[in-house]
């Protein structure tokens, strides 16, 4: 599964509000038709909004744009994920003409990277359960829809399916966008990984149960203190965690870190429409009140167990 594709002349992107139903690609051809794409969560994911802008700024240049106001547009689509401006500050770095081959390296680098975090998180989740099943959480989307092709946290579920274990994923519905409903569960089936969907509220009772290995999340933002940016309801999770001793794991590419931002306090955290909160597509089930809709919120670092990166287990303060 690919959220997108270079062809050499345009960017194809799966537009991921479509699914599971059905299955279309966007052509991007400029810049700003992959700001749309970013801004209308039509690709979505911190590592995958960080490809994808690196592939616009990539038509700006192949279409003459002014290339400045390309990035500023660019960089303003999704604020909170610094994935996105970490990968424009690579490609800046280099003449426009090197540009095309680092975006495509940066994309191929997402791949590897993903793979070594999954074999991090893979290699924690089976010192806690040796044999047997492995029941975990997820919550939003952390697969290879988010990424260049594996997955962050889901990419350690299919790295533990891999490796011949029997994984079963508690699916966090993840609202109001549904990620988890929609794009989890669906990559989940094509993979042939048994699942179950619940609403974000009920994981708590899972926990009691004793039915939780451990959660497994993604992340936007990293602050140096290893406060934890990430979709909203994750917080939630990781104080559930804490209450019923579950193992809280955020998969982080390095990218993710911020080490120009102290803490979570720092990171901005973008305000969504309220019209996602009030109803879907053309249904609407909420009458016109005020909204408070934050599409993400901060963890803090006290209460992660456990950060999984390509460069194997880490410990903030992040440099």
């Amino acid at each position: 599964m690919n959220a997108l594709r270079w062809d050499g002349e345009v960017l194809w992107v799966l537009d991921q509000r479509l699914l599971p139903h059905t299955v279309e690609h966007l052509r991007c051809s400029d810049s700003m038709a992959v700001v749309e794409a970013i801004r209308g969560m039509a690709v979505r994911g911190a590592p995958a909004i960080g490809i994808a802008a690196a592939w616009g700024l990539v038509l700006a240049a192949k279409r003459g744009e002014d290339v400045e106001q390309a990035s500023r547009a660019l960089l303003a689509s999704r604020p909170t994920a610094v994935n996105l401006r970490w990968a424009l500050d690579r490609l800046a770095r280099l003449p426009t003409s090197e540009w095309a081959d680092e975006a495509r390296r940066l994309h191929d680098e997402d791949l590897a990277i993903n793979k070594a975090m999954g074999d991090c998180g893979a290699d924690y989740v089976e010192g806690l359960v040796p044999t047997g099943r492995i029941q975990v959480l997820t919550h939003c989307n952390t697969g290879a829809l988010a990424t260049g092709g594996w997955g962050t946290a889901l990419g350690i579920v299919r790295t533990l399916h891999a490796r011949g274990r029997d994984v079963h994923v508690w699916v966090d519905e993840t609202r109001p966008w549904l990620q988890g409903a929609r794009l989890t569960t669906w990559e989940l089936v094509q993979e042939q990984i048994p699942c179950t969907l619940l609403a974000d509220a009920a994981a708590p009772i899972l926990m009691a149960q004793g039915q939780v290995a451990a959660a497994l999340v993604g992340c936007d933002r990293v602050a140096r203190n290893g406060d934890v940016a990430n979709k909203t309801g994750t917080y939630a999770v990781a104080l559930a965690c804490a209450a019923h001793h579950v193992p809280f794991v955020v998969a982080m590419p390095w990218s993710s870190v911020d080490p120009t931002c102290p803490d979570g306090g720092a990171i901005p955290i973008e305000q969504r429409a309220p019209s996602e909160v009030l109803g879907w597509g053309t249904a609407r089930w909420a009458p016109e009140v005020p909204v408070f809709n934050p599409a993400f919120d901060v963890t803090p670092a006290h209460l992660v167990t456990v950060y999984a990166s390509e460069r194997g287990r880490v410990l903030p303060p992040f440099g």
